[in-house]
C-alpha cells in the first residue's frame, strides 16, 4: 500500500494510490483530486492544457496548474485553494477576496479563484505592486467575462496601491 500526504488549506490528508474505489490512482491530475476526492470545489478546471489558469492553486506558496500536477508529485506538499484563502477565525473574507468584491472584479466567478491565488503569490512577494506589476503576475490567467481592468484595481486596492492605476 502506497499512502500519499498532502496538506490541503491547512488539514492533512493520507489518500491511498491505487486504481480502485476511493483511492487515488497514479493518473489523476491535483485538480481532479481536490474536487472529486476531496470536495474542494473551488478549484475549476477550465481548459485542461495549462492554458487559462482557472485551476490555479498555491502549492509551497507558489501558484501551480492544478490541471497538469499530478497528485502523486504532491506527497508532502502543502496546497491551498480558493476555500483555504480566508483567515481561519471567524468568517471573514481575505483582504484579497474583499476587494474583488469591492470592485466587481469577477463576474460568472468561474476563473476567479485562480486569479485570486496569483494575485495571493504576488501580494506575498510584493505587497506595493503598480498596475503593470499586477497585469504581468496575471497573464496566465485568462477571463473571458470581465475586463481586466477591475480586476487591477481590486488586487492594487488590496495591495493600498489603487491610486497607481490612471483612469484612461
Amino acid at each position: 500500500m502506497v499512502l500519499l500526504h498532502i496538506i490541503v488549506n491547512g488539514r492533512g490528508y493520507d489518500l491511498q494510490v491505487g486504481a480502485d474505489p476511493h483511492q487515488v490512482d497514479p493518473a489523476h491530475t491535483l485538480a481532479y483530486t481536490l474536487r472529486e476526492t476531496l470536495g474542494l470545489t473551488g478549484t475549476k478546471i477550465g481548459c485542461n492544457h495549462g492554458g487559462c489558469g482557472a485551476c490555479t492553486v498555491l502549492m509551497d506558496g507558489v501558484p501551480v496548474l492544478s490541471c497538469l500536477t499530478l497528485t502523486v508529485e504532491c506527497d508532502g506538499r502543502e496546497i491551498v485553494t480558493i476555500e483555504g484563502l480566508s483567515p481561519p477565525e471567524g468568517n471573514d473574507l481575505d483582504p484579497l477576496q474583499r476587494a474583488f468584491m469591492d470592485h466587481g472584479a469577477f463576474q460568472c466567478g468561474f476563473c476567479t479563484p485562480g486569479i485570486i491565488l496569483t494575485a495571493k503569490h504576488l501580494l506575498d512577494r510584493n505587497p506595493s505592486p503598480d498596475a503593470e506589476t499586477v497585469e504581468e503576475a496575471l497573464s496566465g490567467n485568462h477571463c473571458r467575462c470581465i475586463s481586466h481592468y477591475q480586476v487591477v484595481q481590486a488586487v492594487l486596492a488590496a495591495a493600498g496601491t489603487e491610486a497607481d492605476r490612471d483612469e484612461d
